[in-house]
């Protein structure tokens, strides 16, 4: 089952700023998103906190938080590790 991928202006506002490299990665790891959220290059966790809200890792350093709505997954931001503090 492939997740669609729902992409917020807060995200695709955060993703310009990243470096083109950093790009490419986020890239290729949204196309494992998609296809499986908890594949393990992607280090998924839940994120402690908030009820219903998880993380993938981009790199060691980049991070997206997402919630499930039904079957999409809702981007809310990308960035560096301290990303998900500033939700």
């Amino acid at each position: 089952m492939k997740f669609k991928i729902i992409f917020t202006k807060t995200f695709e506002k955060n993703l310009k700023r990243l470096t083109i490299t950093e790009q490419k990665q986020v890239a290729e790891q949204l196309k494992i998103l998609q296809i499986n959220p908890y594949h393990p290059s992607l280090r998924t966790k839940k994120t402690k906190g908030f009820e219903g809200l998880f993380e993938c890792s981009v790199n060691m350093d980049i991070r997206i938080p997402w919630p499930y709505e039904g079957s999409d997954i809702i981007t809310l931001d990308i960035g560096h590790h301290s990303i998900v503090d500033k939700l």
